[in-house]
């Protein structure tokens, strides 16, 4: 970092503190979950944006309402459903009237009715129960932070982050994200059923007298304070090169791991080893370290790289799991390369 030894040991002990707190605020609410939570948080302070899967009923939803109760920011959801139209997630140009000189009425005009993805928060609720054509709308904004109308660009709201959930593909009425869409979320999560004690607590603390209030704890400035502080961790050599050459193994080609060579059709972009370098910093960070591990990176590459691989005819016919094939890779990518 670029602060002197006590403003930067200061910087980390904030950025530690701050998002325990979050954590905390949420759980108030959330149940279980907490690797889910970690992941979209992670993603949060990384400037990315996160895709939830999971069976309906088990706090996908949840966990973004309560994660948007405890962030001073605007929020918007938008239920995916077969009939949703690109239109209604950007907007779109309305016919209104106009007053002519001196408020004498007279006129019409076009103007633009912003949709509801111009907000910091967005929850595009059960995304894959669009078609295609409308989950194509959120690229240039999940990309560029902007939206385009005809031949005028509109900025979104900075910070800016969507929070997607998602039913299993197997699921009756889901549409496949298109891989471009996929490639644009930091890290997709997998939310898993809760255990004996967890439904438990759910059902004490969702059929009493009262539920459970979440309150804000980070403004939109102190998030783009911690991102700025994700920024400034430096990262070893080695480990970036570890990263890379993590990534560079989901890929098939010559020398490529027997199960990638059999099972993939294309690998990761180089967005999966940015996703899995500054997840890493973020996770040096909450334990108060400055640089990041090897294990740091490693803890990231599944929700960083699995939903980044395509799996060919073979590994599709096979029941090759993405998921699997990202295993196979950390057991046989060294953290030192042969020299």
């Amino acid at each position: 970092m670029t602060a002197a030894a006590g403003s930067v040991t200061d910087a980390v002990a904030g950025f530690r503190a701050d998002v325990d707190r979050l954590v905390t605020e949420v759980g108030r609410r959330l149940v279980g979950q907490r690797e889910a939570l970690d992941g979209v948080v992670t993603a949060l302070l990384a400037g990315g944006h996160a895709l939830l899967e999971g069976a309906p009923g088990i706090g996908k939803t949840l966990l973004v309402r309560a994660l948007a109760d405890a962030l001073e920011l605007s929020f918007a959801r938008i239920q995916f459903t077969p009939d949703l139209m690109p239109s209604d997630v950007t907007g779109t140009h309305i016919l209104v009237e106009g007053d002519g000189a001196g408020g004498a009425g007279g006129g019409r005009r076009l103007e633009f009715q912003r949709g509801p993805i111009f907000a910091n928060l967005v929850l595009a609720d059960e995304i894959n129960r669009a078609t295609p054509k409308t989950q194509s709308a959120l690229l240039e904004a999940m990309q560029e932070q902007s939206v385009t109308i005809g031949k005028t660009t509109h900025a979104l709201p900075v910070p800016f982050f969507v929070l997607a959930t998602q039913n299993p593909i197997e699921m009756e009425g889901t549409y496949p994200l298109p891989e471009a869409q996929l490639d644009r979320f930091f890290f997709k999560i997998q939310v898993t059923y809760p255990d004996r004690d967890q439904l438990h607590a759910i059902l004490d603390r969702t059929t009493g007298e009262r539920e459970a209030t979440v309150r804000p704890v980070w403004s939109a400035a102190r998030l783009l304070e911690l991102r700025a502080i994700v920024r400034q961790v430096p990262v070893a050599r080695p480990i970036q090169d570890y990263a890379v050459r993590l990534v560079q193994a989901t890929h098939a080609g010559p020398g490529a791991l027997p199960a990638v060579a059999r099972a993939v059709r294309f690998g990761s972009s180089p967005r999966g080893a940015q996703a899995l370098v500054l997840a890493a910093k973020i996770a040096a960070l909450r334990d108060g370290r400055l640089t990041p591990s090897f294990e740091d990176v490693r803890r990231a590459v599944e929700p960083a790289l699995a939903h980044r691989i395509l799996l060919s005819f073979d590994g599709e016919a096979d029941g090759t799991r993405p998921a699997d094939i990202v295993r196979a890779i950390v057991a046989a990518i060294a953290e030192d390369p042969p020299r």
